[in-house]
Formats: C-alpha cells, sequence, structure tokens
C-alpha cells in the first residue's frame, strides 16, 4: 500500500510496478572477504552491491492485480463488512483505477459503495470521491451518461469538477474536457482517460467539416495530441513544410 501511494498517476504507479520485483533472490548472500588494492592488501572500503535497475527486474503489475483480486474475493467469501474490508477495499478500488483495470475497480466500486457502506459507513468526503469514481466511470467508460446522472441524483452527488465532465462529455465540449483533465487528481483524471478517444474522434471531424487547412499547434492543441499521434492513429491529413495542415481540398468547380 505503501509503494503503491508513492505513485501520483497511472503512469506512474504502472512504471513502478514494473520496476518492483516481489520474487525471492535466486542467489544467497555470501559474507566474502574485502578486495584487494592495487598493492595486494585489503581494502578497508566496503565491496559494492548490485542495486538491480527497473529493466532488470520482472514486471510483476499483473501478479498485484491478481492478489489484489483474491484479496477482495477472500474478504467477500467471508463476508466482512468491519473496518478493515472497507480500508482494503478503498485501497483496491483506487489502485485499480490508477492501472485503469476496470474489471478490478467496478466490481470493488459497487461493493463498497452499495454493501460494506451501509454497515461500516464511509466519511462523507471519502463517499463522494467513491460515488464520483461510479459516475465517471458511467460516463467516461461506458458512454451511460443517463446512468451517470441517474446516480448523481441518487446520490445527491456534489462535486463540480465531475459536474463538468458530464457537462463537457454532454455537449461535445473538448476545450473544457481537457481543460478539466488537467485539473482533477490523479484517479479522476485516469477514469477520464477512457473518454480521451471518443473525445479527440469528434474533434477531427469537426476540423474536417469546417477548415480547409489549420495550423499545426491550433491541431494540436484542439484534440490535446502531438501530430505524431495523430498520425499514428490514422489521421490522414497532409503536413506542409510551412507548419500548415492540409485538412482537406477544395472541389474543382
Amino acid at each position: 500500500m505503501k509503494f503503491c501511494a508513492s505513485s501520483s498517476g497511472g503512469e506512474d504507479l504502472e512504471h513502478a510496478f514494473a520496476s518492483l520485483s516481489i520474487k525471492a533472490p535466486t542467489t544467497t548472500n555470501v559474507a566474502q572477504p574485502p578486495p584487494a588494492n592495487a598493492s595486494g592488501q585489503a581494502s578497508s572500503r566496503p565491496p559494492m552491491h548490485h542495486r538491480p535497475s527497473a529493466t532488470d527486474r520482472p514486471n510483476d503489475l499483473p501478479n498485484i492485480l491478481m492478489a489484489m483480486r483474491r484479496l477482495r474475493e477472500g474478504i467477500l467469501g467471508s463476508r466482512r463488512r468491519d473496518s478493515f474490508a472497507q480500508r482494503a477495499y478503498m485501497f483496491i478500488a483506487q489502485a485499480s483505477i490508477l492501472t485503469r483495470s476496470w474489471e478490478s475497480y467496478q466490481p470493488t466500486l459497487l461493493h463498497l459503495v452499495h454493501d460494506i457502506h451501509a454497515h461500516t459507513p464511509l466519511t462523507a468526503l471519502e463517499l463522494r470521491d467513491f460515488v464520483g469514481y461510479m459516475i465517471l466511470d458511467l460516463a467516461c467508460r461506458q458512454n451511460e451518461l443517463v446512468q451517470a446522472y441517474a446516480l448523481k441524483v441518487k446520490f445527491a452527488h456534489q462535486d463540480r469538477k465531475v459536474a463538468a465532465v458530464l457537462k463537457a462529455l454532454v455537449h461535445d465540449d473538448w476545450p473544457r474536457f481537457w481543460r478539466i483533465r488537467r485539473a482533477v487528481d490523479g484517479y479522476q483524471r485516469a477514469l477520464m482517460g477512457f473518454a480521451e478517444d471518443r473525445m479527440r474522434l469528434h474533434v477531427l471531424k469537426c476540423l474536417g467539416r469546417s477548415y480547409l487547412n489549420a495550423d499545426k499547434v491550433f491541431v494540436e492543441r484542439s484534440t490535446d495530441a502531438k501530430w505524431e499521434e495523430l498520425i499514428k492513429s490514422g489521421v490522414g491529413w497532409q503536413l506542409q513544410d510551412n507548419g500548415v495542415v492540409v485538412i482537406r481540398k477544395p472541389k474543382p468547380k
């Protein structure tokens, strides 16, 4: 839990998991005599120990996700709804959100809010945060805006950032969406990431209908993506040497 808490966002956490190894060492540390110096005498300097780098360690993220799943299923099977179950579910939900593992965080959020909360209540701030994650999951990943608003009304959810995300999605307001994404925390930003491609596609369609050409900087700012990323995603527009993107050519008269 401390290891996960040291990372502030999904990419940081996944990178940290990639450098983490929970496997037992394959070699046994044996005391070695101090190395000799150039004159053949023993050196008083302590031996250097090899510290494995991130590239030396296996990616144990799937192992940790599986361990969290087993913990969740163990708590569910024992029907625990006490403080330990609450804290464990809160941690699993947030860690799974940061890695965008919706198969883990969706059932965890549902059980935490609808079942555990009824026996071991969350604080008002905690309930607001976790219901907000559920709302963002419905709106951003599942594209169920009606259900997202229904859940917001059911819990009388009050979070201006979550409300702003819903409004941006309803109105296809991409400037607001990109602006909010930079203002939210790591958990909310990870959930908003599910809607990025959908929002970016809408932006590209709007640019394609509205412009014959546009500056590269304007296109990148509107889509919140670098030109190279847009090319990899399949955008067929042409970039000229003067930095102007040819979106479509005028039809001949």
